[in-house]
């Protein structure tokens, strides 16, 4: 695994951790740069990770929830 990988893989596991613990949470792809401090590259890596994996998905408002989660 490249490091680039690993490291988009780390990010992804953190994402869902706190996903999981906050059932519901909803967050712009900004809110999720900012509370993890992920660069704009990284970050939309790992949502796109997220939700090639089918672990989140996207709203009309642009807004990233989990499918399982009230919407």
């Amino acid at each position: 695994m490249h490091t680039a990988d690993a490291t988009i893989f780390e990010w992804a596991q953190l994402v869902r951790a706190e996903y999981g613990e906050m059932p519901g949470l909803k967050l712009t792809d900004r809110q999720i740069q900012r509370l993890w401090s992920l660069d704009t590259a990284l970050c939309d890596a790992v949502i796109a990770s997220l939700i090639s994996g089918r672990f989140l998905q996207q709203t009309r408002g642009d807004v990233y929830v989990h499918p399982d989660a009230d919407a």
